[in-house]
This record gives structure tokens, C-alpha cells and sequence, in this order.
């Protein structure tokens, strides 16, 4: 069987790997640490034992109800910031791609693998005890990764009118 001659020369692909690590490496990097924050670790009854304290000292009268409150507030809050995070790097990984229909349908995809990563998500935290799956959460995770997207394709719409006024 022949080799290409550019890989018989170098001795590897024509292609170099970096790229691919600087496209995809901090997405991957992002969906591990999603995955790890839905361990038992970052559980409700785990993450009031550090912002419950923190809230009590910076609102010595806050009472249980709204500390549990603002505690469930931050959960949620937490939900919508990573998968906007994770949006904006399937947003960089994407339109930097070397397949120009995944450059084309950044939007598209990133939707895509943002509702999935969520119901997946979701569906790893059924099977962790000391947390619950929740519908609700992965809507919340939609809507924050959705925001993002959106955000981008308006910018990206009004940036192409005004150069094509120009």
C-alpha cells in the first residue's frame, strides 16, 4: 500500500493536530467540568455547606427560607452560566472549523449539542443518588447556552448589513 507523499516525507499526516486542540480543547475541557458538576459533589445538600455560610456572613439576618431561596437562585444561576459558556465555545469552535457546512451551521449545531449535552446531562443525574433529573433544568440550560447563540447571530446579522452598506 502507498503513502501520500507528504506523509511518506514527514512521516505523519499533512495536517497538523494543534489546530484541532486549540479549536476543540477548550470545549471538550468545558463539557468534562459540566459533567463533573453534576456529580454527587456539587449536590444541593454539598453546595449549601458553602454558601449557606457565606451567605450568613454577608446577611447575618437573612432567614432559612430566603437563604434556601437564594440558594436554589444560584443553583439555576449556575445551570444558565455554564451552557452559556459552553455556547460560546461551540460558537469559537465552530465557526473557526475546517468543514465549511459546520461553519455555515454553527448556530444550528451549537443548538443541537447544547439541548442534547443538557438532556444527557440531565439523564446521568438520575442515576447519581443524592441528585435529581430535571426537565426544568435542562430547559434552564437551553435557555442560557440559546441566549448566547442568539446573541452572537444578531451581532453577526447587523455587523454583515452595516459592511454591506459600506
Amino acid at each position: 500500500m502507498t503513502q501520500p507523499l507528504a506523509e511518506r516525507k514527514t512521516g505523519q499526516a499533512n495536517f497538523s493536530t494543534w489546530p484541532l486542540i486549540w479549536r476543540y480543547g477548550p470545549l471538550v475541557i468545558w463539557m468534562l467540568f459540566i459533567s463533573i458538576f453534576s456529580t454527587s459533589g456539587f449536590s444541593a445538600i454539598n453546595t449549601s455547606r458553602f454558601i449557606g455560610p457565606l451567605l450568613l456572613w454577608l446577611f447575618p439576618s437573612i432567614s432559612e427560607v430566603q437563604l434556601a431561596s437564594i440558594h436554589f437562585l444560584m443553583r439555576k444561576a449556575g445551570h444558565l452560566t455554564e451552557y452559556a459558556i459552553l455556547a460560546f465555545l461551540l460558537r469559537r469552535a465552530f465557526i473557526t472549523a475546517s468543514t465549511a457546512i459546520m461553519r455555515r451551521r454553527w448556530f444550528s449545531l451549537g443548538l443541537l449539542t447544547i439541548a442534547s449535552y443538557a438532556l444527557l446531562d440531565e439523564f446521568h443525574q438520575s442515576f447519581v443518588p443524592s441528585r435529581t433529573a430535571s426537565i426544568y433544568d435542562s430547559v434552564i440550560d437551553v435557555i442560557g447556552g440559546l441566549t448566547v447563540l442568539l446573541i452572537f447571530k444578531l451581532y453577526e446579522k447587523r455587523f454583515s448589513r452595516k459592511r454591506a452598506v459600506v
